[in-house]
């Protein structure tokens, strides 16, 4: 713990402890490549996670040994009866396949899942496409997480269809003991970007349209003697300018935060707000001093429930550090918060670890009832 949390925000969380450290040399038949693959050869880091039939499952971001972009990359189901001994099942449950995606997802592969249950039942995962030069921010849904529907991008419409899109965080509330996707005015919510945090609402949890603003518009004051109101004769006058995407939350200089911000686990509806554990990157100039270079780690943000695109609290530093003994790896000093959930009394929040293992930290809940809505 680096300060001491506000009412609002959840934690502390323990140090992280290391899940899956050992698995099994899972080999599958890829339909793509043609071969026997060891789909997680290399690696396995930044789970999903949602509590199905009593077990916590955990989608996995397994990477080979062999493939191009420092392996492919695809998606496999672990599960565990308490939350960190894990079994992971032979074949992956995401992969590039011989489908209408697989322009979209080979040869880099399906990477960094995020997980939400349905209120209508079943579940949701956002993950990332890559191709080997484009990611985007895809959508699939599953009845009981070993058999996906892919939908393809969470954003179908132009001009974000191609655009570089990832981290898909849904917004969800606590209900019944588990994390389940939620509505806010008759939408769903999520928030995802890297750099900048963005918006998008939803109807059914796979079609998703970016929360849009206007570029500078141009506002003045005319006076006009026909009309009178509140101002008298004077009245407000508007011309709309272009529009684009609008931010939610931004870095901030000399903060762990300064390079980069990138949503982390499903963000929680509670009566304080919108909790959202996102994920800073911290500058090479601009940064925390004390901190490594482009070192990632997790902080969080409190947002208006009524207004779910205002940011009215933000933790000044990350609620995790990176562990000396936890900094190497595929990309060194990386601690990143992906999975989370309500489990036998806990949060249990699960962490890429150095891009190469999983974490899990753990936070007792106290009275659910701060958390329902």
């Amino acid at each position: 713990m680096s300060e001491t949390l506000p009412n609002w925000a959840i934690g502390p969380f323990t140090a992280p402890l290391r899940v899956l450290d050992e698995r099994p040399p899972v080999v599958f038949a890829c339909p793509v490549s043609g071969r026997d693959v060891a789909w997680a050869a290399k690696d396995a880091f930044n789970p999903g996670a949602v509590v199905h039939d009593g077990r916590v499952c955990l989608l996995i971001r397994g990477e080979d040994d062999s493939g191009r972009y420092a392996g492919t990359s695809r998606i496999g189901l672990a599960t565990s009866e308490d939350g960190i001994n894990f079994t992971l099942e032979a074949n992956p449950v995401l992969a590039p396949a011989d489908d209408r995606w697989q322009a979209w997802e080979w040869p880099g592969g399906l990477e960094d899942p995020r997980l939400v249950e349905s209120p209508d039942g079943g579940y949701v995962c956002t993950y990332t496409a890559f191709d080997g030069k484009v990611g985007c921010l895809f959508v699939a849904t599953s009845p009981d997480l070993r058999n996906w529907t892919k939908h393809g991008p969470a954003f179908a419409q132009t001009p974000y269809v191609r655009r570089q899109t990832k981290a898909g965080s849904i917004v969800t509330k606590l209900q019944d003991g588990r994390l389940v996707a939620a509505r806010i005015n008759g939408r769903f919510w999520m928030y995802w970007g890297e750099g900048l945090i963005f918006a998008a609402t939803s109807d059914d949890l796979i079609r998703w349209t970016p929360l849009e603003g206007e570029i500078a518009p141009d506002r003045y004051l005319t006076w006009d003697p026909e009309v009178t109101g509140p101002a008298g004769h004077w009245q407000i006058e508007r011309i709309a300018g272009p529009r684009a995407l609008h931010p939610i939350a931004w870095p901030r200089r000399q903060r762990f935060d300064s390079l980069l911000t990138e949503p982390g686990p499903p963000a929680i509806l509670t009566p304080e707000g919108i909790i959202l554990i996102y994920n800073g990157a911290n500058h090479y100039e601009a940064g925390e001093p004390g901190t490594p270079p482009f070192a990632y780690q997790p902080g969080q943000l409190l947002l208006d429930a009524c207004e779910p695109s205002a940011v009215i609290a933000r933790l000044r530093n990350p609620f995790l550090r990176i562990d000396p003994a936890e900094a190497h790896g595929q990309v060194g000093n990386v601690c990143f918060a992906q999975g989370l959930v309500a489990f036998k009394g806990q949060w249990l929040l699960y962490v890429g670890l150095a891009d190469s293992r999983i974490g899990v930290a753990a936070a007792a809940i106290g009275s659910s009832a701060r958390y329902e809505t």
